[in-house]
């Protein structure tokens, strides 16, 4: 018995030792290596690349002053566990990550709750009012959704509530928050980026050929200004519009600069001229980037407002060659879709009141993702006006990626087309629309072939000012047969824009605005930021009528029966050992 007991202590000591040493093992390989382990289905823990990528770059602290209320309702206080957990995720990558959470109406005296509200309103946060119902009735209540972010001198505002979905709030706030949770890391990402970055990517909207104007597109120009430098410029035959010449090196060379990252050209009504092409395309041969909104046929609704028909006709742009040579070819047609937005029209009188109704517009197309492009995933159907059809054509080096199409239940219709506001008295017949969805939108990558290349005298090819380049360096451009996509409504009858994608008449909030930002955004950063944007997580609801339903059970359930298993579980364990130790 003397050996048996020795024989275990020492067993017993040689596994202590054991564990201790795998732990400290562990311990020390865990202090060179690191890893984390994302046991979720859809991977929400599991920052992307893109993420990691600006973590490591960064020089100093970023710190985040967050202020959400703790004693709010629950479905904020799951947006405020939410954003902790992924800043805990951030600064596992960074030792640059630092954030506090604060409470601006900690305070019990109202006056001083008040300058803290409006300090915070001058360094850019917004309140968000919300009204909901609750047992005790209807409750309304002011609280901010945001945070400072400082980086060295720097400070920038951010809102972790997505500004679209405040609007749902008051009808359903907890798939509002849900979905503002499900960008947490592209918004927090992004703020991150535009405050530790010093430079400021560029765009201009070109002017001079009857584009839409700033107030047409104001608020997609100012959602562009959050993260870039955006201007409005004139080509005006210049060469100095788009491209510079860098100061000489002490060898006397210099090179031909780009003057901005990307340009946007939004629904030309007037023709471009030789010169004014041939600066964008020898813009392009040095990898700039160009996002054209181009209608290929004159059609619109002010020309209904004052007769019942119209006619569509061809847009003398003067861009189809350039455009051809690029990769893709503007049909000079209007696709109709069964699949299309509401607009209001008279439908008679009653009692001497005009009365209003809403029927689909078919020339109104709502499109939808042509692939599974990052920046296509997930949005929302994109509103289009007077749309045109767009086919690639053969061109070496150049990838073609369709973006947007129309549905399966389409109607093309050559030029001239003519136009009548008979066709809302129509019913919706699907054998009126017989065709497959035609794309509306591509995206072009690759080495485009200048279109003037062997066209041009060699007084202009031996310019050094002008350094012409035959064939572009690797860039991409992205092509779209409608150029009101990136026009915004205006309030009627208050006249103030309102915001793009936004149908004041149906209360519909269409996706344009997302596809615009989206490729910008992979026109100028590539697919990194986009594919954050684009991720989807899985958001599991609670179902309001149950829960409220199984309260009292669930309720027991969570508290007395731990108890019960816990007093069970000891009976059984007495129960056994009283027997064990009787034999």
């Amino acid at each position: 018995m003397e050996n048996k007991r020795k024989n275990l202590k020492r067993t017993q000591l040689i596994n202590f030792a054991t564990i201790v040493m795998l732990i400290v093992i562990a311990n020390v390989i865990g202090s060179y290596v690191f890893t984390r382990f994302d046991l979720t289905s859809e991977k929400r823990y599991t920052l992307s690349k893109t993420t990691k990528d600006i973590l490591k770059g960064l020089e100093d602290h970023v710190f985040f002053r967050v202020y959400l209320e703790n004693d709010t309702r629950s479905d904020f206080k799951k947006l405020r566990r939410e954003i902790k957990e992924m800043l805990d995720e951030f600064r596992a990558y960074s030792k640059f990550i630092d954030y506090e959470f604060l409470n601006p109406n900690e305070s019990s005296d109202a006056v001083e709750r008040s300058e803290v509200q409006r300090v915070l309103m001058e360094h850019g946060l917004r309140p968000t009012q919300i009204v909901y119902e609750t047992n005790k009735g209807r409750q309304e209540q002011v609280l901010f959704t945001g945070a400072l972010i400082n980086y060295r001198d720097k400070e920038l505002p951010i809102d972790f509530l997505e500004n679209d979905l405040k609007s749902q709030l008051g009808s359903d706030a907890e798939l509002a928050i849900n979905n503002s949770i499900q960008n947490l890391e592209f918004r927090i990402t992004e703020a991150v980026k535009k405050i530790s970055t010093n430079r400021r990517p560029s765009i201009a909207f070109i002017e001079g050929h009857g584009e839409l104007n700033s107030n047409q597109v104001y608020d997609f120009t100012r959602s562009l200004q959050q993260s870039y430098t955006v201007e409005r410029i004139e080509i005006g035959g210049k060469i100095s519009a788009l491209t510079r010449r860098s100061e000489p090196d002490q060898k006397g060379n210099f090179k031909i600069l780009l003057n901005y990252d990307a340009i946007i050209i939004a629904k030309p009504t007037e023709m471009f001229d030789e010169k004014d092409k041939f600066i964008i395309d020898q813009y392009i041969m040095r990898g700039g980037k160009v996002l054209w909104l181009i209608d290929p046929v004159l059609a619109d609704m002010d020309s209904l407002a004052s007769t019942e028909a119209t006619v569509a006709i061809d847009y003398k742009l003067n861009l189809d060659d350039q455009l051809f040579k690029y990769g893709v070819r503007l049909n000079k047609n209007l696709v109709l879709d069964m699949n299309s937005a509401y607009i209001p029209a008279v439908s008679g009188q009653v009692g001497g009141q005009t009365q209003i109704e809403f029927f689909p517009w078919y020339y109104f197309p709502l499109l939808s993702p042509a692939t599974n492009h990052p920046m296509v995933r997930n949005i929302d159907f994109v509103k289009s006006e007077f749309v045109s059809s767009i086919d690639s054509t053969h061109t070496d080096n150049i990838k073609k990626i369709p973006l947007l199409k129309t549905s399966d239940r389409s109607k093309v219709s050559n030029i001239p087309v003519y136009i009548s506001i008979s066709l809302l008295q129509q019913k919706p017949n699907p054998s009126m629309f017989p065709e497959k969805g035609r794309n509306i939108a591509y995206l072009l990558s690759g080495s485009f072939e200048s279109l003037f290349a062997n066209r041009i005298t060699y007084d202009i090819i031996g310019s050094e000012e002008i350094g012409f380049l035959n064939e572009s360096i690797p860039t991409s451009m992205i092509v779209v047969a409608d150029g009101d996509i990136a026009r915004n409504q205006f309030h009627v009858p208050k006249g103030y824009p309102l915001p793009l994608g936004f149908d004041q008449y149906t209360r519909l909030t269409y996706g344009n605005k997302d596809f615009l930002m989206n490729a910008v955004s992979y026109l100028i950063e590539g697919e990194g930021m986009i594919n954050i944007r684009s991720r989807e997580l899985k958001i599991r609801l609670l179902d309001r009528v149950k829960v409220e339903n199984s309260r009292l059970a669930w309720q027991i359930i969570n508290t007395i029966v731990p108890f019960a298993i816990v007093i069970l579980f000891g009976f059984i364990l007495a129960f056994l050992r009283k027997r064990h130790f009787t034999k």
